[in-house]
């Protein structure tokens, strides 16, 4: 009898139906190549065409400037007059005026039918999303990204992800990537990340996230915005980046879908078209915990220190995070929010901030460059990673830990107690990130020209340093004095 019921849950369960859908739209593509129809191949003399599969036009911040700078790095190895790329963007919208030169697909939020026609029409994908195979957010994400590379390797095309980081993954969503990325190379960016997929019998290579290069508006266009609400250029700034850690993942629901359109329920779930945030009781207790816990802190921090403190939302969902805080914190505070700011202006902001707290990942990668002294506090294994390789640890929290305020507290007078110390352990950790980043674009190439070997090569120096896009002023001072 529980073999049944486990039967019927699974049979009811959306993301395992999308994960089904996925799977048989692969092998129908599979069947076409073996007859030989809609499906392009590379030849001599033409451009090579990648389809670049990733979390775009949300305006995520993280996730446009690691595409950003994959498109940069893809230039510099390969020329772009020999590339021709697209990438896949849920919004065409939120993504107008981002990666100049690359073609952008508008891919609908039930996407098995779309990425069965495009991929096809490409010579190789790269799945781009930093939390490449994981639960924690959304399975759907994760099955679009294993799909697009599944539908490369049922055409024997290169399919590579980049950049991209493991964790847990549910029950079906383990299995679909085992079996669909089964030939794909995945360039992980920590070691963790390698262990789960090799475990899966996937190839990895090592390698690290794709953003540290990316170079935002001039220094004085992030401090133009700083004083239009009040900065006077002197006090230090205190960037507080929060999120709602509480109600992911986002999970497809038609019955929810129903109650939503025909009698407006659930419009707090509510994220997009047939999917919603998980939200409980339960839920909204942590949630208002963690709140409180960075408002307590940071009242009390900016008691003991003269600091000018704003809050930051690293993507367009975060402006609630950020608004509930202000109402916490009582205080005139300023709110930067990508929905309102490009990529270009918000990383300016964050280069012009003395200490951060953050919640998100990429606000800490876009931020270390300019030496912006940092502690996390983190929802899952990502920035506890990136700390752990910082050699940081001590400066990373979890967003449900008990005492959550106390210990925020004295994480953020540690930042001022200690900031020569970490700005510089911070400047002394970032040439062994970009030389991973170059190693890895060497893998890149390797993979492509084992699959497509008469594709022209730049003949670029055997060097790491020359699989790097140009590096901004900063980061080349960096690199002279570790040399």
């Amino acid at each position: 009898m529980s073999g049944l019921r486990e039967r019927v849950r699974r049979a009811l369960d959306p993301d395992r139906a999308l994960q089904g859908a996925m799977g048989l739209m692969i092998e129908a593509a599979g069947v076409r190549y073996a007859l030989g129809i809609d499906s392009a191949r590379w030849e001599p003399g033409r451009p090579l065409k990648l389809l670049l599969a990733g979390y775009s036009g949300t305006r995520n911040t993280g996730a446009d400037v690691r595409v950003e700078e994959m498109i940069r790095q893809l230039w510099a190895i390969f020329g772009e007059q020999q590339l021709e790329l697209s990438i896949l963007t849920i919004d065409p919208a939120l993504s107008a005026g981002y990666f100049p030169h690359v073609r952008q697909l508008h891919m609908p939020k039930v996407f098995p039918g779309y990425l069965a026609e495009q991929c096809p029409r490409h010579h190789g994908v790269i799945a781009c999303e930093g939390s490449m195979f994981k639960s924690k957010f959304a399975s759907a994400l994760s099955t679009m990204m294993a799909g697009a590379l599944g539908l490369a390797n049922t055409e024997g095309k290169p399919s590579v992800g980049y950049g991209a980081e493991a964790g847990e993954m549910d029950p079906g969503l383990r299995d679909f990537v085992r079996k669909q990325c089964k030939q794909s190379l995945i360039i992980c960016r920590n070691q963790p990340s390698r262990r789960i997929l090799e475990g899966m019998g996937i190839r990895t290579r090592p390698g690290t996230d794709s953003a540290w290069t990316f170079e935002p508006a001039p220094l004085q266009r992030g401090a133009e915005l700083l004083a239009a609400v009040g900065w006077d250029g002197k006090r230090p700034v205190l960037a507080l980046c929060p999120i709602n850690p509480f109600w992911w993942p986002v999970k497809p629901d038609l019955l929810k879908a129903v109650a939503y359109r025909y009698g407006g329920q659930f419009n707090r779930e509510h994220y997009a078209s047939v999917y919603f945030h998980c939200w409980s009781e339960q839920a909204e207790k942590k949630y208002d915990r963690y709140l409180e816990a960075f408002a307590y802190a940071t009242k009390r921090f900016a008691r003991e220190h003269d600091v000018f403190p704003i809050l930051v939302g690293m993507e367009q969902l975060d402006r609630a995070a950020c608004e509930q805080l202000a109402e916490r914190l009582a205080l005139p505070i300023p709110l930067f929010v990508s929905d309102q700011h490009d990529m270009y202006e918000l990383v300016s902001v964050l280069h012009n901030c003395s200490f951060m707290v953050s919640s998100r990942y990429h606000a800490l990668v876009t931020s270390m460059p300019a030496r912006v002294v940092s502690a996390g506090v983190t929802m899952d294994e990502r920035i506890r990673n990136l700390m752990n390789d910082r050699g940081h640890a001590h400066l990373c929290l979890e967003v449900d830990e008990e005492q959550l305020g106390e210990k925020l507290v004295e994480v953020m007078r540690r930042l001022v107690q200690d900031r020569e110390i970490i700005a510089g352990e911070i400047t002394r950790f970032l040439p062994g990130q970009l030389r991973r980043m170059g190693r890895m674009g060497m893998d890149l190439e390797e993979e492509i020209l084992r699959i497509y070997p008469d594709l022209p090569r730049r003949q670029l120096a055997h060097s790491w340093e020359n699989y790097l896009p140009r590096l901004s002023p900063a980061l080349e001072r960096i690199m002279e004095d570790e040399r």
